[in-house]
């Protein structure tokens, strides 16, 4: 094999496994979800655990590979999940069997409410499009310093309307607006704290991915619509 072919594999192989693990990510987070935890008081989805791994993940695809790297990264991780659904949708309407006792424990925890999902879905793709949409122009507005400034920054962005769109749309008109904007402020400071928290891995892991790839990808002439897919 020759050299250059080699380092193209090689590319490819460090490019998949991120994006396989942000994917991942997002499915894990997506089932846990329905279990709330209480953790010094404080009532979180146990996807919180899970969850901002994914905002990590992209602010590493979209700082070594560039912005429409991480948008194909994040429709697939919309493709996936919505695959998934589909999926357990199919195993609850399917008959169970006579012997099985399971099919209530079943649509509790995989069944999800047609609201839910909706929110869940628009959530995730207003908020991880924002991410790396001001991460990489964060990254040309200071020429590629202070990395923990724009990873921190954007995520303050995305994870800030991810949970409101998400907890606006899931339960808007269930609880008192104050309890609700109580909600938001909390998840919204939890998965920040996460983000600040994991900076030297991202450290890591770029530099890392840059050193392997020879890549630092500057989106200077990128055209940044969600949709639009390629440069």
């Amino acid at each position: 094999m020759r050299e250059g072919q080699k380092e193209m594999r090689q590319a490819s192989l460090y490019l998949m496994g991120i994006v396989t693990l942000f994917v991942t990510c997002l499915i894990a987070a997506n089932i846990m979800a329905v279990k709330l935890i209480s953790v010094g008081g404080v009532v979180l989805p146990a996807a919180i655990v899970i969850f901002p791994v994914s905002y990590i993940l992209a602010d590493v695809l979209t700082e070594v590979y560039g912005y429409d790297q991480a948008r194909r990264a994040i429709w697939l991780g919309f493709f996936c999940n919505l695959v998934v659904v589909v999926a357990f949708w199919a195993g609850k309407v399917l008959p169970p069997a006579q012997f099985c006792d399971a099919q209530e424990a079943y649509e509790r925890i995989l069944g999800y409410t047609p609201r839910i999902l909706m929110a869940s879905f628009v959530a995730y793709l207003t908020g991880e499009f924002l991410n790396a949409y001001v991460l990489a122009k964060l990254k040309i507005a200071t020429r590629g310093r202070w990395l923990w400034a724009r990873t921190i920054g954007s995520t303050l962005v995305g994870q800030g309307l991810d949970s409101l769109v998400f907890l606006t749309l899931a339960f808007g008109g269930t609880m008192p607006g104050s309890a609700l904007m109580a909600m938001v402020l909390t998840q919204w400071l939890v998965k920040c704290a996460y983000e600040a928290a994991a900076t030297p891995l991202t450290y890591l892991a770029v530099g890392f991915l840059k050193r392997k790839e020879g890549l630092d990808t500057y989106d200077y002439h990128t055209r940044f619509s969600p949709i639009t897919f390629g440069k």
